[in-house]
């Protein structure tokens, strides 16, 4: 039995039940609705309803519905549901949310639409003394009527369904007084965390090849090499790529095009093949070309058996001649009027062909071509991913990094290798090469990122992770540069006519430097505690201590950002309030002032980011006090898609998530906070066209498993922000 402090809440709460609304996510099926980041603990809106029928005309959302119904008699009941798009009802034996069990539905996989009440014909028995929980969960996509409404009926035949109204429901708890990230009060159930057998059974793996295991994700856990057993293993070199722009005028915006891709070896299967549909963009060819010919340019038919004439485009587009002189131009004369003829069939603007290949007739003396399934043909080996450049990667968003060359990786690491064991008395044998990668410089030399899994004396296994450089052209420079040591350790004599592999002077990255994520935030609740909850998650996972997280809070009302961050296990934070309207470029610089290490790294982060548990060194090993910066290639997921179900873009002209040491920071002027007041989009931009100016490279890869969640910007920081 109930106290009668429950009593009396019982009687307050009568007449309208809980409703959380989340939104911005696409899909029409329930189970949909089960795989948004933020179900069942933090929607986006937390408010009531006073009957069990809700059509906000809204679309791309999920809600959940609880409370308690309270039956009007004694007796059987069955209930119904109509919706579009899937909807269920669950209902519990009693009050306890436990026990509720999955009623009546509509649809499952979101292509049924119902708008009558469609229920299950068994039967219900309830007691007008007691209340019994419920939890509706509906799931509506971007089109239809959106409706979801709840019936019930005494068991009798000839009844119809009613409407469960306000006189028959309560809350399950008041909310109108908690912060949104207070989610303690918030029922979790069966319906709001299991999936039902029928959808776990239909559920396919995703066909991202980025989700298969690679060493790379995990490379962070393997013992470092001791540095001293890098000390001298090359030839120290001056570091001076032709490309940096230093002191170049820049104009605005024009940055974009003065940052250059790396290569990568071997794939990490950051090309999105699943979204790549009829993308044909990921080697050099006219799409024009591709559209008419395929790939038949890299093809050589073998000759036929039966000499017949085989007819093929080639690259400018004339038919292959062929040794028949007589069946040449009968079939080149077909081809030409049925040319004709289409195009005479063509509609003129805004009019309709009468062409069809399905309703066209054969025409008098017009031989249907047969198919010739014996033709085959030959084709000289072609790596179209080899083919790609930093010109087609810039337009196509689902390519993955450049890929390096097999026999380059061999002939540069077998030399390195070499080297390493001369130096160390040839203990280590490679057990892997787990990432390579390279920056181009064909006019002075190649820079490259070696990350190899050794074991050390047949003992233990150790991780490599060093920039080493293969010097093509000397500079007048690197005659004063260590020159008597270089010259004599290089087997080529003084004048390298050879390419040296040599140490970058001033290019060795710190394996244990402070990371600083810097995160302004206005009125997001749920992404604010979403990123907290990730950043414990990485020092659970990683075990690293040299991070911390700096959150410029711009009044948030929704919770309280400063407590989450004091309950938090995060290493280290700190906490800055800003009035105001939100203002991105200010928030970011209030956060990177409050550093006193100016030779600690600064991350520039976005919060609605799904980081992998690489990302500490990632942002390490490719941020260089007075060298390199580090803009990470976001993948953009589409609405309704996760890290499980990465469907979306990789964001190639996005630089808003930027690592750079805070001495160059301060040194190019930090953020331009007086052009970008009250408005974002732009600033990274403008940042990265100084950044280029002061002579810094900008590092640019595809990373794994790092992802932008989808979101609109609907009811974010301030009204007068458009979405």
């Amino acid at each position: 039995m109930g106290t009668s402090r429950d009593m009396v809440k019982a009687v307050q709460y009568k007449g309208q039940a809980n409703l959380h609304v989340f939104e911005d996510w696409c899909g029409s099926s329930v189970s949909q609705l089960r795989k948004n980041l933020h179900f069942p603990l933090y929607p986006h809106a937390r408010t009531t309803v006073k009957k069990l029928a809700v059509a906000p005309k809204w679309k791309n959302y999920g809600l959940r519905i609880f409370g308690f119904i309270h039956p009007y008699k004694d007796g059987d009941f069955q209930f119904a549901i109509a919706s579009d798009d899937n909807s269920e009802l669950w209902l519990s034996s009693d009050e306890n949310p436990l026990n509720a069990r999955l009623l009546v539905y509509v649809g499952r996989v979101g292509t049924e639409h119902f708008t009558n009440f469609y229920c299950l014909l068994n039967t219900w028995l309830l007691m007008s003394s007691r209340r019994y929980y419920f939890e509706i969960l509906h799931k509506q996509d971007e089109k239809g009527s959106d409706h979801v409404e709840v019936g019930w009926r005494p068991f009798l035949p000839g009844l119809k369904y009613d409407v469960i109204d306000s006189a028959y429901i309560s809350l399950y708890t008041d909310e109108s007084s908690l912060k949104m990230n207070s989610v303690k009060h918030i029922p979790q159930t069966l319906a709001s965390h299991t999936l039902s057998l029928q959808e776990v059974h239909s559920t396919e793996t995703h066909t991202a090849d980025m989700l298969k295991p690679d060493p790379r994700d995990t490379f962070y856990k393997i013992p470092m090499i001791e540095l001293s057993r890098l000390d001298r293993v090359l030839p120290s070199c001056l570091y001076s790529p032709t490309y940096i722009v230093k002191d170049f005028p820049i104009a605005r915006y024009q940055g974009l095009q003065f940052v250059y891709l790396s290569y990568v070896y071997p794939n990490d299967f950051t090309r999105l093949t699943h979204m790549e549909r009829e993308n044909k963009c990921f080697y050099r060819e006219s799409p024009v070309y591709l559209e008419k010919f395929g790939f038949y340019k890299y093809m050589k038919m073998d000759e036929e058996e039966d000499d017949r004439p085989a007819f093929f485009p080639n690259p400018d587009g004339v038919l292959d001649k062929t040794d028949d002189p007589e069946i040449q131009p009968t079939k080149a004369s077909e081809m030409a009027e049925e040319s004709q003829q289409r195009r005479a069939a063509e509609p003129e603007e805004g009019g309709v062909s009468q062409y069809s290949y399905e309703d066209t007739e054969p025409r008098p003396g017009w031989t249907e071509e047969a198919i010739n399934w014996q033709r085959t043909f030959t084709v000289n080996p072609v790596d179209f991913e080899m083919l790609r450049s930093d010109w087609n990667d810039l337009r196509c968003n689902v390519s993955g990094n450049l890929q390096l060359a097999e026999n380059e990786v061999v002939d540069v690491l077998s030399q390195y290798i070499e080297r390493l064991n001369e130096r160390n008395g040839g203990i280590y044998t490679l057990l892997r090469i787990v990432n390579v990668e390279k920056r181009r410089d064909s006019a002075r030399g190649s820079r490259y990122l070696v990350e190899l899994e050794l074991m050390e004396a047949g003992k233990r296994v150790v991780r490599l992770s060093e920039y080493i450089y293969l010097l093509l052209h000397r500079s007048r420079q690197d005659e004063g540069l260590g020159s008597r040591e270089s010259r004599a350790s290089t087997p080529w004599g003084s004048h390298w006519p050879k390419p040296l592999l040599c140490q970058p002077a001033m290019l060795q990255w710190r394996h244990d430097v402070m990371v600083h994520f810097v995160v302004p935030v206005k009125n997001q609740a749920r992404w604010v505690q979403q990123f907290i909850s990730d950043m414990e998650l990485l020092h659970r996972e990683t075990k690293d201590d040299n991070f911390s997280i700096i959150i410029v809070d711009f009044e948030s009302e929704d919770m309280d950002v400063e407590q989450a961050l004091r309950d938090s296990t995060v290493p280290r934070y700190e906490y800055l309030r800003r009035e105001g309207n939100f203002e991105r470029s200010s928030g970011l610089q209030m956060g990177v002032d409050t550093i006193e290490d100016s030779h600690s790294i600064v991350f520039l982060c976005d919060l609605h980011i799904h980081f992998p548990m690489s990302i500490l060194e990632s942002i390490r090993k490719h941020c260089v006090e007075g060298r390199l910066a580090f803009a990470p290639i976001v993948m953009r997921l589409d609405c309704g898609s996760s890290p499980l179900q990465p469907n979306g873009y990789w964001e190639v002209n996005g630089f808003g998530l930027f690592g750079i040491y805070k001495s160059d920071f301060d040194k190019i002027g930090g953020m331009n906070t007086e052009e970008f007041k009250d408005r974002w989009g732009g600033e990274d931009w403008e940042f990265l066209d100084r950044v280029l100016q002061n002579g810094l490279e900008v590092e640019r890869l595809r990373l794994r498993n790092f992802y932008h969640y989808y979101h609109s910007k609907r009811g974010m920081y301030k009204q007068s922000q458009s979405e």
